[in-house]
């Protein structure tokens, strides 16, 4: 007898339920929305900015058909949906005067969205449907050019600073050091202490090449990277730049952006559902420049800023709550000197602090600076759009050697954990240019999946047909069986809220085609042991038993190179595999478990089984 214990039965009922749960939100589609973010490291979005946007629509009588707030780490979003895009462009243009008033400094990001239309009950269990590529869900493409130029510029201002820290340290006179283009240009009044400058440099910064001269009346030294920390400076601006846009835009709530290197110098960057270009660049546009400087409070600078004025060698800003600062001008470290930066709390008092880590240059400097400039206050800037904003300036305490420095004061932990972002995420390495732009529309998108839908589904039928044909009953097992591994595999993609791409789509297809032919392999096992004489009950138990390690042979070996291009390939290649690899694992579970299941339910029960309907049973001629 062909009977499953009930936990089997239960099993496959589970699976069947969970794949329609999350699998039906695929079916929804997407709404307009509006998406409301912060423009600046000061600017806080949380529930008053969601209460504020409604009350703005609600007086205007726009009604959005749902409106929320998500807190994605320190940074929230608000989210509005609409039912058209007619409404949807009327209640940007609402929430864009209320917001930003003045909009040559803006301190929201309004930009147009699409959100999932699914119904709340599904999303409150946790179903959400799966993303869309670019090509798929439309979007904008931008290939970003990164300013070698600039990163090296950067570096050789870093390394002048380190120069004359060197030089000072051993005690060496020195008639001035000064970047030159690409080089650090240092004079001296004779060879004697030329030579010794350059003895002291070589074993402190190896990664310059030293080149003697003698220019008039003083000996100098040329310095130049060498070729390979040129390619260094130039790999790790690319990597860093690359990390701040993904943590920026994951940040401002984009949904599965792709950020990815390609060639030596460019960087390209897809953002799926955004529909407003100018927006989108005002995404890439937050990214920052991190800096820090020492705060001159000594009684004359702060006699200049109340009456108005700024000393020589001094700059102006603002801090986090509007009040001015006095900032020298000389760097002391930039946010390539920033490994990592974390909330935590100050193990003494308890208070919430900014965690920081320095690379083994920026805990030297480090160490110098506060070493001498105990009980004065140090500025952490970042510069956005060419404006620059004091996140934080604490006291120094005690000098502050081995690159770990705690930021303490009158901050909440959620301040902390706001400023650790910033610093973390907002440093960019080299400057970068838009290149090329592209924009793919939503109906562009609808046609691929309508196109791609279709082919599926005419797929699906052509298979159907076929395999009820030439099995008959057992083929209509096959073809539940089939329909069962496609719930599955959208329920999977949808709960690893995996992105789908047109090879995503190839790769459903190709799925089908192999969940079949485990099917195959069973109802021809079956077949071969009816032309053997056996009986029906023991011919369906055997043929299943038999068939399953040709099953596993195939797809074993198939799921392998599978694995290899999700461990090495990269954009449609990956997302293929991700596909193909789910497909081949939901496959072998419906084929063998779920069609078992279902062939045990019809014929189980049945004690003198005399036939079966698995089509026409070919016998050899003796």
């Amino acid at each position: 007898m062909n009977r499953y214990p009930l936990w089997k039965y239960l099993t496959v009922l589970v699976a069947v339920i969970i794949g329609l749960i999350y699998t039906l939100p695929n079916f929804f589609g997407e709404s307009p929305a509006v998406q409301i973010a912060g423009a600046k490291t000061s600017v806080k979005v949380d529930y008053t900015t969601l209460q504020r946007a409604q009350t703005l629509l609600q007086e205007q009588n726009i009604t959005p058909t749902g409106a929320f707030f998500e807190q994605n780490g320190p940074v929230g979003t608000v989210r509005i949906r609409f039912d058209s895009p007619d409404i949807q462009l009327k209640a940007k243009d609402v929430i864009e005067k209320a917001f930003n008033p003045d909009p040559a400094d803006p301190g929201y990001t309004v930009a147009l969205n699409l959100l999932p239309a699914s119904p709340t009950w599904l999303t409150a269990l946790g179903a959400h449907p799966m993303y869309l590529g670019l090509d798929l869900r439309g979007g904008v493409h931008f290939l970003l050019q990164v300013d070698m130029q600039g990163a090296l510029t950067g570096r050789y201002d870093t390394l002048s600073n380190d120069v004359r820290t060197i030089l000072r340290e051993n005690r060496i006179e020195t008639g001035g050091v000064e970047r030159d283009g690409l080089s650090i240009v240092a004079r001296f009044s004779d060879a004697a202490a030329r030579d010794a400058a350059i003895a002291a440099l070589r074993s402190r910064l190896p990664e310059l090449a030293f080149t003697p001269a003698t220019s008039g009346a003083n000996e100098v030294f040329t310095a130049r990277l060498t070729e390979s920390a040129v390619t260094d400076v130039q790999t790790n601006a690319l990597k860093q730049n690359i990390t701040t846009l993904h943590n920026r835009i994951n940040e401002l709530g984009v949904a599965e952006p792709v950020i990815q290197q390609q060639g030596a110098d460019r960087i390209v960057v897809q953002l799926p559902g955004v529909q407003d270009v100018a927006k989108a660049k005002e995404i890439l546009g937050r990214t920052a420049t991190l800096e820090i400087r020492m705060v001159d409070d000594s009684q004359a600078a702060q006699t200049a800023l109340a009456a108005g004025t700024v000393p020589f060698g001094l700059e102006r800003y603002e801090d986090a709550d509007g009040r001015p600062l006095l900032l020298r001008r000389q760097v002391i470290l930039t946010g390539e000197n920033l490994q990592d930066a974390q909330p935590g709390r100050d193990q003494q008092t308890q208070q919430p602090s900014v965690n920081l880590t320095l690379d083994a240059k920026g805990a030297r400097i480090f160490r110098d600076v506060t070493r001498d400039n105990i009980n004065k206050r140090m500025a952490i800037l970042l510069f956005e759009k060419g404006k620059g904003q004091v996140v934080t300036a604490p006291v120094i305490r005690s000098e502050i050697p081995g690159g770990q420095v705690q930021i303490t004061g009158s901050m909440s932990a959620q301040e902390a954990a706001d400023v650790s972002l910033l610093l973390r995420a907002g440093s960019l390495a080299a400057p970068m240019n838009i290149i090329e732009e592209r924009t793919i529309g939503p109906s562009l998108g609808a046609e691929n999946i309508q196109m791609g839908f279709y082919s599926t589904l005419y797929g699906f039928i052509a298979l159907a047909l076929f395999i009820i044909v030439y099995y008959r009953l057992f083929g209509v097992f096959s073809t539940l069986g089939l329909t069962f591994n496609v719930l599955l595999l959208f329920a999977a993609l949808s709960m690893l809220q995996a992105t789908l791409t047109l090879p995503g789509i190839a790769a459903i297809a190709l799925t089908m085609g192999m969940a079949i032919d485990s099917n195959v392999l069973i109802n021809e096992r079956i077949r071969e042991e009816l032309r053997a004489g056996v009986a029906p009950q023991q011919a369906i138990t055997l043929g299943f038993e038999r068939a399953w390690a040709t099953i596993l042979d195939s797809n074993l070996t198939t799921l392998i190179v599978g694995l290899a291009l999700l461990a090495f390939g990269s954009g449609p290649v990956r997302g293929f595999a991700v596909v193909h690899c789910l497909g081949i694992l939901t496959s072998m579970f419906s084929s063998v478990v779920g069609v078992r299941a279902i062939v045990n339910l019809w014929y189980g029960r049945k004690r003198k089984l005399q036939s079966i309907s698995i089509g026409q049973i070919w016998k050899p001629k003796d």
